[in-house]
């Protein structure tokens, strides 16, 4: 008696697409882990023509007052978002564990029902006690801001229909679990559906929402990369846990730019808005010292001036230290190389330490000119001038190349009080700078280092 086959479930990435005949915990293709899920059986047949939720009109007809921004009483979110939050927008935040992104969030939570606006928080992490208790230490207790500690999705639709809020936040998506679906709260399957039905809900409702997500080891979003295409706005806080500042991004904006960052101080108290943070970079000397220079660097449209230090020790070992902390530790290497080729400083005996100020990371490579100034005074004992500043980027060649915004940098740096700025030749903003700084225009990396030896022609 002849046997029919069953046929076996086939398993597909839903990162990639990638597919193969057993579930396996990596991605064969994309190396991601935690992606591959069971396939839905393919369909047979087309999809027939249904009614629509509503008919197509011109473009210029579409009304937009119902999708204006509206401000989270944030200065510094808003700046990231572009204006302000959009009513039915889905906001994606993802941080390292205690980087304050609940901080963060009860923050706007309590801004926007202060403004007489209706907020709902969904806790699954915490029970609603503790976030009472969390919100009366940062000042965040208000009468429209409406508490509820869930983690089934149901549950959490439920709340909304019954409080009917302007903003909802969830806290966070890898908690929140649906019995209609196989798996457990923070699986592949899971999360696709809860993040699917919340942002239908926020469609659908007019309902400005943040979910708070997970991140990996690496630092990227924990779950499915779907979840990233689903939403409308993806942000990273992101903050180093000896330094109480923290940097939100937006890694993908459908609303705004891409290249703003907003700066918080995380306090006992709560977040605080940090709208000047350069002086949290700076430790200005009375007098010059050796191993310091100045840089203006860019984050994202913002200009940040931050200090650049270095040590160069004599040394016994046969292969010198190269230590680096808050800058690229291959990009240092790089700049010494072309410091011991084209400016004749021997540092084959010599450990180098090269370090930035505040805990600030520097991955602008305008920095490259304040890194070897640094070096060379460090190495020489000269010191550069305390009024000095110094941005460029610079080539295998011993050449300072060109920088974006050269006339935002020499304006900021002006304000902060500096008065000379060594910056590479040819970039374009030189003449349309009208400040009383003096310039000097530098083509190669010797013209800049040569600084510490006498003020160049300003």
């Amino acid at each position: 008696m002849a046997t029919t086959k069953t046929a076996r479930p086939a398993y597909r990435c839903v990162d990639c697409g990638w597919t193969t005949s057993k579930w396996v915990g990596r991605c064969g293709e994309c190396q991601a882990w935690g992606t591959v899920d069971i396939a839905a059986p393919a369909r047979t047949g087309r999809t027939q023509a249904a009614p629509v939720t509503s008919p197509a009109i011109p473009i210029s007809e579409v009304t937009i007052e119902s999708a204006r921004s509206e401000t989270s009483g944030i200065g510094e979110l808003d700046r990231v978002l572009g204006g302000g939050v959009v009513p039915g927008a889905v906001l994606l935040l993802a941080g390292e564990p205690g980087v304050g992104k609940s901080t963060l969030l009860l923050e706007v939570a309590a801004r926007w029902a202060r403004a007489g606006r209706r907020t709902l928080y969904v806790s699954g992490e915490e029970s609603a006690a503790q976030v009472r208790l969390r919100a009366e230490r940062t000042g965040a207790v208000h009468d429209l801001l409406y508490l509820a500690a869930e983690t089934d999705l149901g549950g959490l639709l439920t709340h909304v229909e019954q409080v009917r809020p302007g903003l909802l936040i969830v806290d966070s998506v890898q908690t929140i679990g649906s019995a209609d679906v196989e798996g457990v709260p923070g699986g592949v399957t899971q999360v696709r559906e809860v993040a699917s039905a919340v942002i239908q809900r926020a469609k659908h409702d007019n309902i400005a929402t943040l979910l708070v997500g997970h991140v990996t080891k690496d630092g990227s979003v924990a779950g499915p990369r779907v979840l990233e295409h689903l939403v409308d706005v993806v942000l990273q806080f992101e903050g180093d846990r000896s330094s109480r500042l923290r940097l939100l991004r937006a890694v993908k904006n459908r609303f705004g730019p891409v290249d703003e960052i907003g700066c918080f101080d995380l306090t006992g108290d709560g977040i605080v808005e940090v709208p000047d943070p350069t002086g949290l970079f700076l430790s200005r000397h009375e007098t010059p010292v050796p191993g310091t220079c100045v840089t203006v660097t860019m984050e994202g449209r913002r200009p940040l001036l931050a200090e650049v230090q270095a040590l160069s020790v004599e040394t016994s070992n046969p292969s010198p230290r190269r230590t680096s902390s808050g800058l690229d530790s291959s990009r240092v290497a790089m700049i010494l190389a072309v410091l011991t080729k084209h400016c004749h400083i021997d540092l084959s005996r010599h450990d180098v330490y090269t370090a930035t100020v505040g805990g600030a990371r520097l991955t602008d490579p305008s920095v490259d000119l304040a890194v070897a100034i640094a070096t060379a005074s460090a190495h020489n004992g000269k010191a550069a001038p305390a009024d000095l500043v110094a941005f460029g980027e610079v080539g295998l060649a011993g050449e300072v190349r060109k920088v974006s915004n050269l006339t935002v940098r020499l304006r900021e740096a002006e304000r902060i009080g500096f008065t000379r700025a060594v910056v590479p030749a040819g970039s374009e903003g030189i003449g349309d700078f009208t400040g009383s700084m003096k310039i000097s225009a530098v083509q190669t990396i010797a013209e800049a280092v040569s600084c510490l030896d006498s003020p160049p022609p300003y």
